[in-house]
């Protein structure tokens, strides 16, 4: 019995061997033979990145706005502005130019349509939240002041756009972009407040619950409607071939929101009101179903998938399951990993290099003219509807933060050929400075007004009073 067991373990490992080890090299002999290793390598070139290098790039690109967005925190400025900054020096401008090997390899050509997808999702997902975040109950009491000071921070700034436009047509426009098209993207692209970057910068400076917190985010709230329907309809403008094309396109958005408003809508409420708790949380997936829908369908329109994703936002019942479960899981996702690839996707994009000396001295004007235009205007408006100058300041400062959602206008402008690489980096400088001015110069105006902000000593005045 003592040697039964050796031979049934010799017996065992031999049959293995000649069952299992012995085809399974004959069968490895055999595929590598013939002359099909070019084809595999073909194969491979079309069907694009690998998975290991797709997961490299997403990592090096989340690992580096989180990296990025956390010192932007402690230097007082939102986390926002570090996660643009970490896709410009992601991009050609450092990454690209310093090190182009390593480049390469981080952040291969081939994996960039696959992150531009998951990016574009992203949006679809952030616009749709912002929608869903707006809050028009501010408007109520504050209406004549949120439509003055929100059209005129967008009709002064326009106009100063336009105005652009014309010395700077011969100059940055694509070849064969009409005039109509470029000036009209350039104007929209100098009239953007960022809501949700707006939202942020004043929770953490202290500001979200202060009178001139609701009144900056009251004017934004119009802002960010009128804006979107503005873009809406450029992009028709752009896209269609004709005036027939152009007044179709317009119609059927019209039609689109109209039906979301009084069927869709109605529709909700009726859902979240009348279905039981336990059967909203089971069904709230599908509401992600209904974001996609209507991306697509303004896709299909030709007003690009983000103003669907926005509209379908707006009607979308707030304060219940549903509304939180979206908030708590596809929040969470679109902020820590989608959001991260757009930033860097358009750091990509953007290439300083490309700017020449005389390119500098337009960038400085675009700049200039974002300013005086958004945060002048703004303050005016403000100003002659009764806010006196500290505050009117203050919400022409907030109402200059132009953030991701001017990321976003840009980054469609491109996309449609409207905008020259050169002009979008232009552009992405003057979103990144004009959304750093924000927070330190809201704060400087609120001390000097007497009000409490977080993260400044008080002034010399209040601490010998106190």
């Amino acid at each position: 019995m003592a040697d039964a067991k050796p031979r049934s373990g010799i017996r065992a490992l031999t049959v293995y061997i000649g069952l299992v080890v012995v085809p399974v090299v004959i069968a490895i002999v055999l595929l590598s033979q013939g002359n099909d290793g070019d084809s595999v390598a073909k194969a491979k070139a079309v069907a694009g990145p690998s998975l290991v290098q797709l997961l490299l790039a997403i990592s090096v690109v989340v690992g580096a706005c989180k990296l990025v967005g956390w010192l932007a925190q402690r230097l007082g400025q939102p986390a926002v502005i570090g996660e643009i900054t970490a896709g410009i020096l992601l991009g050609p401008s450092v990454l690209g130019s310093l090190w182009p090997d390593g480049a390469a390899v981080l952040l291969p050509k081939a994996a960039i349509p696959q992150l531009n997808v998951v990016a574009q999702l992203g949006v679809i997902f952030f616009v749709f939240l912002a929608g869903l975040e707006l809050n028009t109950r501010l408007l109520r009491g504050r209406g004549r002041l949120a439509v003055v000071v929100s059209h005129v921070s967008i009709a002064f700034p326009f106009l100063l756009g336009v105005g652009l436009a014309v010395f700077a047509y011969s100059r940055f426009a694509p070849e064969g972009v009409g005039f109509l098209a470029f000036a009209l993207f350039f104007g929209v692209s100098l009239s953007i407040t960022a809501l949700p970057v707006l939202v942020r910068i004043l929770h953490e400076i202290g500001l979200f619950r202060t009178e001139v917190g609701v009144v900056a985010l009251t004017c934004a709230v119009v802002d960010d409607v009128t804006a979107w329907s503005l873009l809406a309809l450029v992009v028709a403008l752009t896209t269609a071939s004709s005036l027939f094309g152009v007044v179709l396109t317009v119609a059927l958005t019209m039609a689109f929101v109209a039906f979301l408003g009084l069927v869709v809508r109605p529709l909700l409420h009726r859902m979240v009101t009348g279905v039981p708790v336990a059967r909203l949380q089971k069904a709230a997936p599908l509401s992600v179903v209904g974001v996609l829908l209507c991306a697509l369908a303004t896709e299909w329109i030709g007003v690009h998938a983000m103003f669907g994703a926005f509209v379908f936002g707006l009607v979308f019942p707030r304060d219940n399951v549903i509304a939180t479960w979206l908030m708590d899981k596809a929040g969470g996702l679109t902020t820590a990993l989608m959001l991260p690839l757009f930033f860097a996707y358009s750091g990509l994009r953007t290439n300083i290099s490309l700017i020449s000396a005389e390119g500098w001295l337009w960038c400085g004007l675009i700049l200039v003219a974002a300013v005086v235009g958004k945060l002048g205007g703004s303050a005016l408006s403000a100003r002659a509807v009764g806010e006196n100058w500290n505050r009117s300041l203050q919400v022409g400062v907030l109402m200059n933060c132009r953030g991701l959602t001017e990321l976003v206008v840009l980054n469609i402008g491109l996309d449609l050929g409207v905008l020259s690489p050169t002009l979008f980096t232009m552009l992405v400088i003057m979103a990144l400075v004009s959304t750093a001015m924000a927070a330190p110069m809201a704060t400087w105006f609120a001390r000097r007004d007497g009000q409490n902000v977080v993260g400044l000593p008080p002034r010399a005045s209040e601490s010998a009073a106190a």
